[in-house]
């Protein structure tokens, strides 16, 4: 087995080691008690992020060691695997000790955490200090470039012969069907067109991970993350449109009756109906125990909304709302609170929003553009009896939190999405463009770009397929998907950012896709929950599965 492998390892369980050291110290100040004070935590943001982003960026490098391992044992662990975990574990372990970056300001660093000893015991171990020597060094970042220079990449397979075929099919689908239109159809600011979205069906996007006898594919979410990774790869807004019917379909599946289950399954998969999540309100952002859209039961056994909400996305396209809503406004926070299956007509750009009860007005944005975005007022619009997810009041944010982890992890396979469209223009850009002739990628500080960016997607990347096959095996993995998030919306700002760079001024023209993608790439670190949002729950997350 080559040395690496094994030095990986090393690097791996010490990393472990030292995020252990800094969850105890961490604990000490958040919960005292041996249970999280929110006052603690809340005061303590900084460190309780830090540690959460420095545990993340252990666990990337442990996916990765494993990535090396099974790539080692399949004969395919390479000259460019090799650099590229090189130059990633130099990187990553030279952030453990220096301070891993929360945002391009704020660094988690190991004085601040009260844990530079530990740092310098992690720094002194004997995998680690190779890895510091010879791991992100100029010669492993340009021997790196230069394969990339050649069309290598570090390796991609599964394992199965079913996986590796879906990457393949929709990374064809997407180049041919999506990628090549894209940026018009962002220029325009016009939605996916209709007949795109139904090709889409009819290869199973919406219905990845729904039961078979529900029409679906019954695949897991491993199989989800390769879809919305190589359909974001050719557009975000390609890979979001599954998003809907994830959300949808894991909370029908989850949480509803055999005869919601039957009526709306069937229809998710196919596409037949496309569905939108409708549970943000103007005031409120990730603070949904504030949910104040009222559901109000009427004489005859159905229900009639009268509320805001915001950032509402596909919504006048959509034939579903799940709508999460106050049905209970005597009992404050979570437990008043109720998710309803709310048909609407499809709309048109004439009229968007149809029927009576209901209106909307598009909220414009950056980037994200394929599938808009609306606020949305309810006014006494009519739900049927039979729209109460589950059939019982009061369950709405169980049921929904029950989606999460789906959800977040699909997010981050459309981060990774687009953090390779990112590299595919910047290296293109790089190889074609010349100055003071020569490539653009003959200079350093091009390809030093190059390598790190792929670096970075390897560790985000496997980070991610780590919490899929978590969520796959029954796990319960909340915390792994919101860590996959965390990095992976990083690394695809990071990307975008750099491939704007390598661009130049051109990068910073319409005309040119990769400003799309920077557009795009934005987003990533705010919807499904905030960056910040994300390093409390996995902070929170993790102090408290030790206590």
């Amino acid at each position: 087995m080559n040395e690496w492998i094994g030095l990986s390892e090393a690097a791996a369980l010490a990393a472990r080691s030292y995020v252990g050291a800094v969850q105890a110290k961490v604990a000490a100040v958040v919960a005292p008690a041996d249970k999280i004070d929110p006052a603690l935590a809340d005061r303590h943001q900084h460190i309780l992020h830090g540690f959460a982003w420095i545990a993340t960026t252990a666990e990337a490098l442990a996916a990765v060691s494993a990535w090396a391992r099974r790539c080692g044992e399949a004969g395919q662990f390479g000259t460019v695997e090799q650099l590229a975990l090189r130059v990633g574990f130099g990187e990553y372990c030279a952030q453990l000790i220096g301070g891993v970056p929360m945002s391009q300001s704020e660094f988690a660093r190991p004085a601040a955490l009260g844990v530079a000893d530990d740092a310098a015991r992690f720094a002194a171990s004997p995998a680690i200090a190779r890895f510091m020597a010879d791991g992100n060094t100029p010669d492993t970042r340009a021997a790196l470039a230069a394969l990339l220079a050649e069309g290598a990449v570090p390796d991609e397979g599964l394992g199965d012969d079913t996986m590796d075929m879906i990457r393949t099919q929709f990374r064809t689908f997407a180049r041919e069907r999506i990628a090549s239109h894209a940026h018009k159809w962002h220029l325009a600011d016009t939605l996916i067109p209709i007949e795109v979205v139904r090709e889409m069906a009819d290869l199973g996007v919406f219905g990845v991970c729904i039961a078979e006898q529900y029409g679906g594919l019954g695949l897991g979410k491993l199989a989800m993350c390769l879809v919305s990774e190589e359909l974001s790869r050719g557009w975000i807004c390609a890979g979001s449109l599954g998003t809907r019917s994830e959300i949808a379909g894991e909370l029908i599946g989850a949480g509803g009756t055999q005869a919601q289950k039957a009526h709306w399954l069937p229809r998710l998969a196919s596409g037949e109906v496309l569905p939108t999540a409708v549970f943000t309100e103007p005031d409120t952002g990730s603070d949904l125990a504030s949910v104040r859209t009222r559901a109000t039961r009427q004489a005859d056994g159905s229900w009639r909304i009268d509320g805001a909400k915001n950032w509402i996305t596909h919504a006048a396209r959509a034939d579903l709302m799940t709508v999460l809503c106050r049905t209970d406004p005597d009992t404050p926070g979570y437990a008043g609170l109720s998710m309803l299956l709310a048909t609407k007509t499809r709309g048109t750009d004439d009229v968007p929003f149809p029927d009576d009860g209901i209106d909307g007005s598009e909220i414009e944005v950056l980037g994200y553009r394929g599938m808009k975005e609306y606020a949305i007022g309810f006014d006494g619009f009519a739900v049927a009896e039979n729209g109460l997810l589950g059939g019982e009041e009061g369950q709405g944010f169980k049921q929904l939190m029950r989606t999460f982890e789906g959800a977040r992890i699909q997010t981050a396979a459309r981060a990774i999405g687009v953090a390779w469209n990112a590299y595919d223009l910047a290296l293109s850009y790089a190889l074609e463009r010349r100055q003071f002739a020569k490539p653009l990628i003959a200079f350093p500080r091009v390809a030093d770009k190059l390598a790190l960016m792929v670096a970075e997607l390897l560790l985000a990347r496997e980070l991610s397929y780590a919490a899929a096959r978590s969520k796959d095996q029954g796990k319960r993995c909340d915390i792994e998907a919101g860590m996959a998030k965390l990095l992976a919306a990083r690394v695809a700002w990071s990307n975008a950012d750099q491939a704007v760079q390598i661009h130049g001024g051109n990068g910073y023209a319409l005309e040119y896709e990769v400003s799309r993608v920077l557009c795009d790439a934005r987003i990533l670190n705010i919807f499904e929950g905030a960056g910040e949002i994300q390093a409390h729950v996995v902070g929170r997350g993790l102090i408290g599965r030790q206590n």
